[in-house]
């Protein structure tokens, strides 16, 4: 309910959010094209996502991935 993704549905597969890396909110200072929007970088069990919430349009958009890499 505070609004950090818990789970990303990607296709048929299901990744839960094992840990929410940064938040950066862009409510005040925007790109006027996309409107106000909160950028998330979370980790899932292995890969980092960089996610965005649009809220204009109320859509979430990956606009990144990477693997992790594993522990040495």
């Amino acid at each position: 309910f505070n609004g950090i993704p818990r789970e990303i549905t990607w296709g048929e597969d299901r990744l839960p959010v094992i840990r929410l890396v940064s938040v950066r909110d862009e409510q005040a200072a925007y790109p006027a094209i996309t409107g106000p929007r909160t950028l998330f970088e979370v980790d899932t069990p292995g890969v980092r996502l960089a996610l965005t919430y649009l809220h204009r349009s109320k859509r979430w958009t990956i606009d990144g991935l990477d693997d992790l890499a594993p522990a040495a």
